[in-house]
């Protein structure tokens, strides 16, 4: 019975991100939970179900370079909440700082390919 890959260190971060994400975006304020709250979360799930499709293709570039993107917007996107003072700078710091280490890992990811 053949056995299923091991997820990438780069999509275990990317979960535990959108999970955190999930709980920060379902806190927002009612006026910018349904705009901004929702383009933080779709985006976060999308980057996971990016890194999910390239974990499981043998052609990984398109989709590891949508997840770059996806990566990119997520950062735009939660500076822009920071900068509203809808994130405390703590979660702010949190979040980026994962967004870069999985943005790192994409790019490597990409490399070795």
């Amino acid at each position: 019975m053949p056995t299923s890959p091991t997820p990438p260190v780069a999509l275990e971060r990317a979960y535990s991100l959108t999970l955190r994400l999930i709980a920060k975006t379902n806190s927002l304020p009612r006026s910018h939970r349904f705009t901004l709250g929702d383009r933080i979360y779709a985006l976060s799930l999308d980057l996971v179900t990016s890194l999910t499709q390239a974990t499981f293709s043998h052609d990984k570039s398109r989709t590891l370079e949508t997840a770059s993107e996806r990566v990119n917007s997520l950062r735009i996107l939660l500076r822009l909440a920071q900068d509203l003072k809808l994130l405390s700078f703590d979660s702010y710091v949190h979040a980026t700082t994962s967004l870069d280490e999985i943005g790192r890992m994409i790019g490597g990811w990409r490399k070795a390919r």
